[in-house]
C-alpha cells in the first residue's frame, strides 16, 4: 500500500502540479506573464455579468417579472 500512496504522490507533485510550479518560477521575471490565466478568468466573468444584467434590465422594461405578493404558494 505504501507504494501505491507514493504513486499518487509522484502523480501529483511531479505531473498535476508542474504547470504551477511552472507559473510560479514565472513570476520571479514576470508579474503580468504569471497572471495571465487569472486575467482571463476576470474578463469573462466581468463580460458574463454584463451580459446578465444587461439582461434583467430588459426583461425589468418588458414588465415580465411576476412582482405579486402571492406568487409563491407560501406566501
Amino acid at each position: 500500500m505504501k507504494d501505491f500512496f507514493n504513486a499518487i504522490q509522484d502523480l501529483f507533485v511531479n505531473v498535476l502540479f508542474a504547470p504551477y510550479d511552472a507559473l510560479r518560477a514565472l513570476e520571479l521575471e514576470s508579474w503580468w506573464a504569471a497572471n495571465f490565466m487569472s486575467w482571463i478568468f476576470a474578463i469573462i466573468g466581468l463580460v458574463a455579468f454584463t451580459y446578465w444584467m444587461l439582461q434583467l434590465k430588459a426583461h425589468a422594461a418588458n414588465n415580465e417579472e411576476d412582482k405579486s405578493i402571492s406568487s409563491h404558494s407560501y406566501l
